[in-house]
């Protein structure tokens, strides 16, 4: 990955609390190396850490004493019609670069119509990765001939690049290619962006695959330790827009 690549992965993969701590460190660094080149001062990297900590300390204070406001879209929700909703995730080791991809796919019951789980050989990136999972997601949706498809995923930058019809040159703009060709024969396809929290069950399928090393492809229901967030998804998503 190029730095906006990896910063951009970083920020999809951590939650707000980490991505706050995050730019609290590089903005804390910046700040001491600038003081070390331009007034001669020097302090340690315990005394930088304290900063860091006190300073997210004094946000949370201030964010307790403002009016708490919920946020929707934080729940998986049933696709719309006739349409199928296919949702993606990966999971990434970078010693072994292997990848995993979690697919599931549901109708606008909720119901599971199938889900894929597959692993992945000599993956450069974490980004390469995501890609990856989004190519298998769009090839199932043609392979089973749905005429209607939302494919959704928690990789803001691939969504975007999936939208777009322009030719993509970044390191995985072959993939990016790929899914754009499939979905020249294709029916309906949309893709659209949730946050992690919404894309629960694809992420579990991706994460354990990657931990047991075992990959399937199930008709109707989706593999045992993930049937209790199955059911948990299928009730939580009724409330869906027309």
């Amino acid at each position: 990955m190029d730095f906006v690549q990896w910063l951009t992965w970083v920020f999809e993969k951590n939650s707000p609390n980490q991505r706050r701590i995050f730019c609290c460190a590089l903005w804390a660094i910046w700040g001491e190396r600038n003081k070390r080149v331009h007034e001669k001062t020097n302090r340690s990297g315990k005394e930088i850490a304290f900063f860091i900590k006190r300073y997210i300390s004094e946000l949370n204070e201030i964010e307790a004493k403002v009016p708490q406001v919920k946020i929707g879209g934080r729940e998986w929700k049933h696709p719309p019609g006739q349409f199928v909703k296919v949702n993606f995730d990966a999971a990434y080791d970078g010693n072994l670069q292997q990848s995993a991809a979690g697919i599931v796919a549901r109708d606008s019951e909720g119901n599971t119509l199938l889900s894929c789980i597959e692993i992945h050989h000599q993956v450069a990136s974490a980004f390469a990765a995501e890609a990856i999972a989004c190519r298998t997601a769009t090839q199932i949706g043609r392979d089973m001939q749905w005429p209607n498809i939302i494919i959704e995923g928690d990789a803001l930058s691939i969504i975007k690049k999936c939208k777009l019809k322009s030719y993509d040159k970044s390191m995985i703009g072959a993939y990016i290619q790929d899914i754009h060709q499939l979905l020249e024969k294709s029916g309906k396809c949309y893709f659209e962006y949730i946050p992690r929290e919404a894309n629960s069950l694809a992420h579990k399928l991706a994460t354990e695959t990657l931990k047991k090393k075992e990959e399937s492809y199930l008709i109707g229901r989706v593999p045992g330790y993930a049937e209790n967030l199955e059911e948990t998804e299928k009730r939580s998503g009724t409330n869906v827009e027309k």
